[in-house]
C-alpha cells in the first residue's frame, strides 16, 4: 500500500496545499472509478504517476478525495473518470480522456494541445491541458483592495487584453505585447483618456482552436476553466507566474484609480455539442453540468444532444446545485483572490433557465449571486438576453444587476442616422430609458449605455459601411448581424472625399456625445476614440490579426476624435452628483425639470417627420442646453434666457466645428436669442451661476 497517500477530505474542492502535501477533491456522482494523474512536465505524453482512488476510502457521497504527501505548488495534475458511456441517458464517461479539475487555479498548456484529438477516441494525455497546484498565499497585494466606485461615477472601456498592445505600433516591449504586463504599460494612456473602469473580454482560460480551420478564437467566449487566467495573455511561460502577472495588472490598475471588470461566460463551455471534445465537465458528470435536450423515438426518451441556448453548441446547467456552487465559488475567487471589481455576464438570461431549459422567475443561481455578501460591493452587469430569443432588458432579475441596454444602441444609431420616427425614442434613451426601467424604481445607472461593442461594427465602421464584410471568417459572410442600423455617409468603405470624411467625423462625434452624456453608465470600446477599423467585419471573433488589433498610429491620425472623447469624459466627471444616491430614475427626471423644445422654445416636434430636438436641464449651479439636429439642413433654434444670477451661455460642444473648436473649456456666445445648428450636428451649451462677491 502506498504510504504517501491517505483518504483526504472532501472540502475544499480542487487542489489544496497542506503542511504535508496536497489534498484533492472532485465531484462525480455517476463515476465508478477515479484516477488522479501526476505529470512531471507539461509536454509529457503520459503521467509519471497514476493514483487510483478507492471507492471505499476515497469517496464520500459524490465526492472523490485523496491527500498526497510531498506534493508542492507547481505540481501538474489531471483526472480520469471511468463510468458508463451512455449518451441516451446523458452519460459520456471516457476513461481514456484526461480531465481538467473544474476548481483548478492554474493550467498547463502542452505544445501538442489539440482540440480535435480530445474529441477523437483514444488517450488524450499528450494533447490535453492539465491543471496545476497553486499556492495563492505568497503574493503580496501591498494593501490593495477593490475600489468600489459608484456606478454614477463610472465610465467603462471595453477592451481585449491581447488586441490592445499586440500591434508593434503600441510601442510596448516586444516580449510584453498582447499580455497583462503589456496592459500595465498602457495604464497612463487609459488614465489620461479619463475612463474609470476597463471591461476585459474573457480572460478565463479558453480554447483558441474553437474556430474555423486556419483561424483562432480571438474573443475567448469558449471557457475551459472558470478559475484560471488565460495563459497566452501572460508574458511568461510558468503557469504560476501567470497568476502573479494578472494580479500585478489588477494592482497597477487600482493604483491608477481604474477598476477591473471581467466579461465572464457562465452560459456554455468549450466542449461544444455531442461531437465536441472532452476536456473536463463532459467526462466528470455530463448530465449535471449541461442542459440536455430530450427527444422521443420508438425506444423512449433520449438525452444524447445538448440544448443550445448559447448559440455555441451547449448550455451550462447553471441552476443545478453542483454548477451553482461552481459559478459562485468562481465569482468569489476572482473577487477575494484576484481583487477584480465586477463582472459583465455574457448571455446572462441563460442563467434564468431551469435544469430543463425553461425560464423561471426566481432562478436559484441568480439569487445566490444577488445575495452573496462577498459579491455585495462588486459591479454586476447583465447582457440580458440569450441566443434563442429570451430578451429580459428592463426585466432582468434582482436589485443588484445593471443591464446592457441594446435598445439604447439601436435607437441612438437610428436617430443619428436620420431615420424617421426616432425623436421620441431618442429622448427616452438620453434620459435613462424610463420606458424600460421606470417601473423598477431603479437608479438612473440601471442602463449601461453603448453605441458599439466588441460584437458588431466599430464606431468608425458604423459610419463607413452599410453591408458587412465577414468573408475572412470563412463562413460565407453568413455570420454576424445583418441589421446594423449603420450609414456609410454616401460612400461604401474608405474614401478620400473630404466632405464624406468630414461628415463621418461629425457623426462619430454626435454618437460619442450622446453615449457619454446620457443618463446611465457609458461604455466605450477599445480604439473607437481613434477610429479603429475592422474593415467592415462585424463579427471578428476569429480574427487574431490586424483586423482586430489596435493600430496605435491612428492616435496621431485621428487626434481630433481622441481629444473630443477625452474632453467628453472630463465633462462627465464634473457633472454634479446627486444629493441622494438612492434617488430613482423617476425622482431624478422629476427633479431635473427637463424642458423640451423644438425650433421654438417649448414646442418640441415629436412627429415621425421630425429630425431634431433640444432640451434644457436646469440645476442650482448650472443650466445645460442640448441641441440635436439630425436633419440634412441647418436649423435655427431659439435659446432660453438664463436667470440674471447666471453668466451668459457658453458653447461647450458643437460637433460641426473642426478640432479644437468642436469641444473645449467654453466659448461665450453672448446674449444670443438663437443658435444656428448645422446639419447633422450636436450642440451643448452651459450657463454657470455667477460667483458671489
Amino acid at each position: 500500500m502506498d504510504s504517501s497517500i491517505s483518504p483526504g477530505i472532501t472540502y475544499p474542492l480542487g487542489a489544496s496545499i497542506t503542511p504535508d502535501g496536497v489534498n484533492f477533491s472532485i465531484h462525480s456522482k455517476s463515476c465508478s472509478r477515479m484516477e488522479l494523474l501526476l505529470f512531471d512536465d507539461v509536454d509529457d505524453r503520459a503521467p509519471s504517476r497514476i493514483i487510483r482512488l478507492d471507492p471505499v476510502q476515497h469517496r464520500t457521497f459524490h465526492y472523490w478525495h485523496v491527500h498526497v504527501d510531498g506534493l508542492v505548488s507547481g505540481q501538474i495534475y489531471a483526472f480520469r473518470a471511468h463510468g458508463p458511456f451512455d449518451p441516451d441517458h446523458g452519460l459520456r464517461f471516457d476513461g481514456e480522456k484526461v480531465l481538467l479539475d473544474p476548481y483548478g487555479r492554474a493550467i498547463a498548456v502542452p505544445k501538442a494541445f489539440d482540440r480535435k484529438a480530445c474529441a477523437r477516441p483514444g488517450d488524450s494525455s499528450p494533447y490535453a491541458m492539465k491543471s496545476v497546484v497553486a499556492d495563492l498565499s505568497a503574493y503580496d497585494w501591498e494593501g490593495d483592495l477593490p475600489l468600489y466606485r459608484s456606478f454614477n461615477k463610472t465610465s467603462i472601456y471595453e477592451m481585449h487584453v491581447r488586441g490592445f498592445t499586440i500591434d508593434p505600433s503600441s510601442g510596448v516591449e516586444e516580449t510584453k505585447r498582447g499580455t497583462y504586463a503589456g496592459l500595465i504599460e498602457k495604464i497612463p494612456y487609459l488614465k489620461d483618456l479619463g475612463i474609470t473602469a476597463v471591461e476585459l473580454l474573457p480572460v478565463f482560460q479558453f480554447d483558441p482552436q474553437e474556430a474555423p480551420a486556419g483561424l483562432s478564437n480571438y474573443w475567448g467566449y469558449n471557457p475551459m476553466a472558470f478559475f484560471v487566467p488565460h495563459a497566452d495573455y501572460a508574458s511568461v511561460d510558468s503557469p504560476l507566474a501567470v497568476l502573479d502577472e494578472f494580479r500585478d495588472m489588477v494592482k497597477a490598475m487600482h493604483r491608477a484609480g481604474i477598476e477591473v471588470i471581467l466579461d465572464v461566460v457562465y452560459n456554455h463551455t468549450a466542449e461544444g455539442n455531442e461531437a465536441g471534445p472532452t476536456y473536463s465537465f463532459k467526462g466528470l458528470e455530463n448530465q449535471a453540468y449541461y442542459i440536455l435536450d430530450g427527444y422521443q423515438d420508438s425506444t423512449g426518451v433520449k438525452r444524447s444532444q445538448y440544448a443550445n441556448y448559447s448559440g455555441c453548441g451547449n448550455t451550462l446547467n447553471g441552476n443545478h446545485s453542483v454548477v451553482r456552487r461552481l459559478i459562485l465559488s468562481s465569482l468569489r475567487y476572482w473577487v477575494e483572490e484576484m481583487h477584480v471589481d465586477g463582472f459583465r455576464f455574457d448571455l446572462a438570461s441563460v442563467l434564468s433557465r431551469d435544469i430543463n431549459g425553461h425560464p423561471q422567475a426566481n432562478p436559484p443561481i441568480l439569487w445566490d449571486i444577488e445575495t452573496d455578501p462577498v459579491l455585495s460591493g462588486t459591479k454586476l452587469i447583465a447582457e440580458a438576453w440569450d441566443a434563442v430569443g429570451l430578451y429580459q432588458v428592463g426585466n432582468f432579475f434582482g436589485d443588484h444587476w445593471k443591464e446592457w441596454n441594446g435598445q439604447f444602441r439601436d435607437d441612438v444609431r437610428s436617430f443619428i442616422k436620420g431615420d424617421a420616427g426616432t425623436v421620441g425614442t431618442f429622448a427616452k434613451r438620453f434620459l435613462g430609458s424610463p420606458d424600460i426601467y421606470e417601473h423598477r424604481n431603479r437608479e438612473p445607472e440601471q442602463s449601461i449605455n453603448f453605441v458599439t461593442s466588441h460584437d458588431g461594427y466599430t464606431m468608425n465602421d458604423l459610419v463607413t459601411y452599410e453591408a458587412k464584410y465577414n468573408e475572412a471568417n470563412k463562413e460565407g459572410n453568413r455570420d454576424g448581424h445583418n441589421e446594423n442600423v449603420s450609414w456609410n455617409c454616401g460612400v461604401e468603405g474608405p474614401t478620400d472625399d473630404p466632405e464624406i470624411e468630414r461628415l463621418r467625423i461629425k457623426q462619430i462625434k454626435n454618437l460619442f456625445t450622446i453615449n457619454v452624456l446620457a443618463f446611465g453608465v457609458p461604455m466605450l470600446v477599445m480604439g473607437d476614440e481613434m477610429r479603429r477599423t475592422q474593415l467592415g467585419n462585424n463579427n471578428a471573433y476569429c480574427q487574431d490579426n490586424e483586423i482586430s488589433w489596435l493600430d496605435w498610429s491612428f492616435l496621431e491620425k485621428h487626434a481630433g476624435i481622441h481629444r473630443f472623447v477625452k474632453y467628453l469624459l472630463e465633462y462627465r466627471s464634473r457633472l454634479p452628483e446627486r444629493s441622494d444616491p438612492n434617488l430613482t430614475l423617476t425622482n431624478v427626471i422629476s427633479r431635473s425639470q427637463v424642458q423640451w423644445h423644438g425650433r421654438e422654445l417649448h414646442c418640441p416636434d415629436w412627429s415621425d417627420q421630425s429630425h431634431s430636438i433640444s432640451f434644457t436641464i436646469p440645476t442650482a449651479d448650472s443650466w445645460y442646453h442640448l441641441i440635436f439636429n439630425t436633419y440634412w439642413k441647418p436649423i435655427e433654434f431659439e435659446l432660453p434666457q438664463v436667470p440674471a444670477k447666471f453668466n451668459p451661455w457658453m458653447r461647450m460642444i458643437d460637433t460641426d466645428l473642426p478640432s479644437p473648436d468642436d469641444i473645449g473649456d467654453g466659448v461665450e456666445i453672448g446674449d444670443k436669442l438663437s443658435y444656428l445648428t448645422q446639419a447633422r450636428s450636436s450642440v451643448v451649451l452651459l450657463a454657470r451661476r455667477k460667483q458671489r462677491g
